[in-house]
């Protein structure tokens, strides 16, 4: 198969969720278009890299990736670039990697058919434009899944331009896409076997939309709504910030049974100094308050959140804040990182960027904390009945993998049961990153 007329394609995705459902909508389209997915190991005509560029060095490794794919008889497939740093890069990538056929942004590749009918004719193509909303409405209709669990892009782009944030400039202005069409691709995903699904955004608590009668709704509004669809057993959202959550959203971990109890807040510092010099438009305390009134109506809720350690003019106190709302707020998980400098963000030319020793010191000092809270976590589970959402195959024989309500992984040995089987596990033993337990023959007699 030559290269003009690609029939088999690979996406392959890096980096947030919301890659994840990107790849999926463009497989979903490729497939529509009438190419076939390559197997694993079998020769693709067409390779998709669906990129992220928020991690480290992240544009040198997709030049690495792009150096390495080669088919089987040594020619090179039509390769795209799609993602965050096609936005970020553009023409760049193409004067790098002239073997790249393709450039295209996160907010056109609903446009990948037509750029890969120009590529075809052997000239490169770019299209690294933003237009509102328009690729939601020419994707195809969503196709079975092959997990029980599903990712829904509800919003798009960021309006808060954090200093060291590339997002305004990689996914654009704050969008939300409209109540009716996101009713809908749920109930298309719940008829495809889906039985969680999550909701996705950059600020995902700032969706804000008509309903079917015209009446102004915030994600509360949506998540109430999606909580009367037949045969959706879980509803989860990610990423939150704290300036969008209000009052009736906090309530809805309250009232609705189908929200799990997990909530992913990220803070980045717990210096209100650091917090100012990275736009953040909260405060510890206010950030702390929240957290409060939610453990207020959902005691048992399990907090995320996210650090930036490091960060330009951080001091020791700086970070000895940062730890104490750590104690503060006591998470069940946190994702942690080392400052790093993204091209055309504020943060990369600003003073007092802080020595890579220092900063892996701090790093190292703060996921101790955050390990250690996500143990203890952990092990409040032990002893505890507990339903699970089987999500995956194990390692051993007949083990299966499953999530609690939570967002713990749990093992169990079940030869019997299936992917996408909601059942009840006591929990046996808990370790750092995980849970075993075994199924309840109680409750499932």
């Amino acid at each position: 198969m030559n290269k003009a007329d690609p029939k088999k394609f690979r996406v392959k995705s890096f980096g947030c969720q919301m890659n994840v459902y990107d790849g999926e909508r463009m497989n979903e389209m490729l497939v529509d278009q009438g190419m076939t997915r390559a197997d694993e190991g079998e020769d693709a005509d067409l390779v998709v890299l669906n990129t992220c560029h928020i991690r480290e060095k992240a544009a040198e490794k997709v030049y690495s990736d792009i150096g390495r794919l080669r088919k089987k008889d040594g020619s090179t497939p039509m390769i795209a670039v799609a993602g965050c740093v096609a936005q970020a890069e553009g023409k760049e990538i193409s004067r790098r990697a002239p073997t790249v056929d393709i450039v295209v942004g996160p907010q056109a590749y609903h446009r990948l058919p037509e750029l890969i009918a120009r590529a075809k004719t052997g000239r490169k193509a770019l299209d690294t434009d933003m237009p509102a909303n328009s690729k939601f409405d020419v994707l195809p209709v969503r196709q079975k899944q092959a997990r029980p669990n599903a990712f829904l892009t509800v919003q798009e782009g960021c309006d808060k331009f954090c200093t060291y944030c590339v997002v305004p400039y990689t996914r654009g202005a704050e969008i939300s896409r409209p109540w009716a069409d996101l009713i809908d691709e749920a109930k298309a995903l719940v008829d495809g076997g889906a039985k969680e699904i999550t909701l996705l955004g950059q600020n995902v608590n700032a969706w804000r939309g008509a309903d079917q009668s015209g009446k102004d709704r915030g994600l509360d509004g949506l998540i109430r709504a999606l909580d009367r669809i037949s045969g959706l057993e879980r509803i989860r959202y990610t990423t939150s910030h704290p300036n969008d959550m209000t009052q009736e959203l906090i309530e809805a971990h309250g009232d609705v049974a189908k929200l799990m109890p997990y909530l992913h807040l990220p803070v980045q510092s717990g210096s209100n100094a650091i917090l100012k010099a990275m736009n953040r438009s909260h405060t510890t305390e206010s950030y702390l308050t929240i957290l409060e009134r939610v453990r207020h109506v959902r005691p048992d809720i399990a907090i995320s959140g996210d650090f930036i350690v490091g960060f330009p003019g951080e001091s020791d106190r700086d970070f000895e804040d940062t730890l104490e709302v750590v104690r503060q707020a006591n998470y069940s998980q946190a994702y942690s990182f080392k400052y790093s400098p993204r091209a055309g963000t504020p943060a990369a030319t600003m003073e007092d960027q802080i020595a890579p020793e220092i900063m892996n010191e701090r790093l190292q000092r703060l996921q101790a904390l955050l390990n250690e809270q996500q143990h203890a976590f952990n092990r409040q589970a032990v002893g505890r009945t507990t339903q699970a959402l089987l999500e995956r195959k194990g390692k051993l024989d007949g083990q299966l993998v499953g999530k609690t309500p939570w967002l713990q992984s749990v093992h169990i040995i079940a030869p019997d049961l299936a992917i996408g089987d909601m059942v009840d596990v006591d929990i046996e033993s808990a370790g750092p990153n995980s849970l075993a337990g075994r199924l309840n023959e109680r409750i499932a007699a």
